[in-house]
């Protein structure tokens, strides 16, 4: 029996220490001899080392119990860089305020600052450029499911 992505993100979902952390993305690679498990946790107030090594020392022990202590893989828990996607309702609220590049099910792309967070998706307040002129604020909402990737634009002023 192989390790697999559903079997880690039940493991991991057990594993949490805290109960405003939670699962953001698992993978787990096609190398049967010594697979590499990803596993990305977050919580509302962020995630620390410690809350990772205890995820990971969780995640560990189950891996042992279902598979044997001989089983070989590498098991990598951390928090989701800035670079990564935002997949979950809980990631945006955290990221109310600052500035999002929201990429649409049609391919469009829309730029501006997230207002807000409801059940069924996001209120952003789109930052449209015109040549020459000063750029306008305008407020969309943005369902979930017309959300194709979502990432945070850092800005260094």
């Amino acid at each position: 029996m192989a390790i697999t992505a559903k079997f880690i993100k039940e493991a991991a979902e057990a594993s949490l220490p805290q109960e405003d952390l939670f699962v953001v993305d698992v993978a787990v690679s096609d190398t049967p001899v010594r697979p590499k498990i990803t596993v990305l946790a977050d919580g509302e107030q962020g995630i620390t080392i410690d809350q990772c090594a205890t995820i990971s020392r969780r995640i560990n022990k189950r891996i042992e119990e279902t598979f044997g202590e001989e089983v070989s893989y590498v098991l990598e828990v951390s928090s989701p860089g800035v670079d990564f996607p935002l997949t979950q309702p809980k990631q945006y609220q955290r990221n109310v305020g600052r500035s999002l590049k929201v990429k649409l099910q049609d391919g469009t792309e829309k730029t501006g600052k997230l207002e807000d967070v409801t059940e069924n998706g996001i209120g952003l307040l789109e930052e449209t450029k015109q040549k020459g002129k000063k750029a306008t604020y305008v407020p969309v909402q943005i369902p979930f499911g017309e959300i194709v990737k979502a990432n945070v634009v850092i800005s260094f002023k």
